[in-house]
């Protein structure tokens, strides 16, 4: 029976290392904790809750050579994400399973768990400090107005909606083309925040006269445009589709938004939209450009955020690779050399909320995510935190980039100017507005004989893409 028992060790002998026992069960039958370790030097030696306290973080390797632990767990919920992640490093070098209490990090980012102790993510890697978010300017803008957001039942689009929820909204328009997804933001509002007047519409965004109806009905004064298609390789295979969506879309919202009196409209753009290389990323590359000639004529204001990776969204690498892990490999990586920038989605809606409280109109806002990571690092490092080995336990397949992907991503280009904010975290990039560009392309898209045949919107990509270089 003793053998059988899982053999875990506590990060943390204080309050939070108590409550990991009491969670636990304290000593059970098929659990033996061997013990804490913690950084107080004082502590080191005496006894906690009836166990040693055997060390600090940089005896953990040593430790799990000596005691063989199946698990560790951190109780540290005051420690801020750089020296959590700075403990996670330590413990990928057992091939232990790693765990975490949940606290005062979760609060501040808005991640509720209701679990006391929950598998390690992988956002719990990237260091990162909560934005710090100027609340007053936020609740200013918010508070009392109508709010619109498309794409509201998407990963960013759902958590837009919750952080629109908190500042009070007058009315809040969840707008999605997936009855389901709607449904789901819907009821989770209701419960959360059942003071909140919610109003969901199903519609597509390229229709005009449905968006202008809309528009005219309620009135937004903000809106947050987040609906767009963004899988790279499915964008490859259905270029018109992308065309359509992410640049007519974007042109029809905008028009609505202006002809009725919209005050701001946030658009959600990608660090694809840089040098494009893919239909997805061009598309995006000419919205920003729509929205941005849209703001000339200074009815409304109008700004991008131009966003990383998000950190676990639908279709994103990160719960592919979780999937992997769990079948037992192998899991798939496109590029050993291949880098992207990441953010949670938490940080996602946040940068979006805190750029409608900034904009004075024109800008394309960026999120200081620091240095790209590595996918092959990111896939190892969530395989360690399973307690495994890669290539040994998960073997590792490289497939080769796909069409349209690179191996490196940037955050602008080298004709943009990159200005600070009032925000450290956040900057604003101006570029030329490319005016000849965007009315060439959008008198095309709009011509009732264009063809939309592949061939066709590809070359036309192609010529846009061309005429920006060209311009430059």
């Amino acid at each position: 029976m003793e053998n059988r028992q899982k053999k875990t060790l506590v990060v943390g002998a204080g309050l939070a290392g108590k409550k990991v026992l009491e969670a636990l069960g304290g000593f059970s039958k098929d659990r033996k904790i061997i013990g804490f370790v913690d950084d107080d030097p004082q502590k080191k030696g005496t006894g906690f809750c009836g166990l040693p306290v055997l060390g600090n973080r940089y005896d953990i390797p040593g430790l799990n050579s000596r005691y063989g632990f199946d698990e560790v767990i951190l109780a540290i919920p005051s420690a801020p994400p750089g020296e959590i992640s700075n403990i996670l490093e330590i413990c990928m070098k057992t091939r232990s399973r790693v765990k975490i209490m949940s606290g005062i990090h979760d609060l501040i980012t808005g991640r509720i768990n209701v679990r006391p102790i929950r598998d390690v993510q992988i956002e719990d890697l990237l260091g990162r400090k909560p934005l710090s978010l100027d609340i007053g300017g936020i609740i200013s803008y918010l508070k009392d107005q109508v709010v619109l957001i498309t794409g509201a039942g998407g990963s960013v689009g759902s958590e837009l909606s919750r952080s629109a929820a908190d500042n009070k909204p007058k009315k809040l328009i969840l707008l999605g083309r997936g009855e389901n997804s709607i449904y789901e933001i819907e009821q989770n509002l209701k419960i959360s925040h059942p003071r909140v007047r919610i109003i969901s519409e199903i519609g597509d965004i390229k229709d005009a006269g449905r968006m202008n109806r809309l528009f005219k009905k309620y009135k937004p004064g903000i809106v947050f445009h987040a609906a767009a298609h963004k899988h790279v390789p499915y964008m490859e295979k259905n270029p018109e589709e992308a065309v359509k969506n992410n640049i007519i879309g974007t042109k029809v919202l905008c028009s609505a938004a202006m002809a009725g009196g919209c005050a701001r409209f946030i658009f959600i753009s990608t660090d694809k939209a840089v040098e494009p290389t893919s239909v997805m990323g061009a598309t995006k590359r000419a919205a920003e450009l729509i929205v941005q000639l849209m703001n000339e004529k200074k009815a409304t204001k109008f700004a991008c955020v131009r966003f990383g990776n998000i950190l676990g969204s639908r279709g994103s690498v990160l719960p592919l690779f979780e999937r992997q892990i769990s079948l037992g490999g192998p899991l798939t990586i496109t590029h050993p050399e291949m880098t992207r920038y990441f953010m949670t989605v938490t940080e996602a809606a946040q940068l979006v909320i805190q750029a409608g409280a900034m904009t004075r109109g024109g800008e394309i806002f960026v999120l200081d995510m620091g240095e790209p990571i590595s996918i092959r690092d990111l896939a190892f490092k969530m395989i360690r935190l399973k307690g495994l080995e890669p290539g040994k336990d998960i073997p590792i397949k490289y497939i080769g980039i796909r069409p349209g992907e690179k191996i490196s991503e940037s955050l602008f280009n080298n004709e943009e100017k990159i200005m600070p904010t009032k925000h450290e975290k956040i900057m604003a990039v101006y570029g030329r507005n490319n005016r000849e560009s965007v009315q060439r392309l959008l008198h095309t898209l709009e011509d009732p004989e264009f063809p939309y045949a592949e061939a066709h919107v590809r070359k036309l990509l192609s010529d846009f893409l061309n005429n920006l270089r060209e311009a430059t």
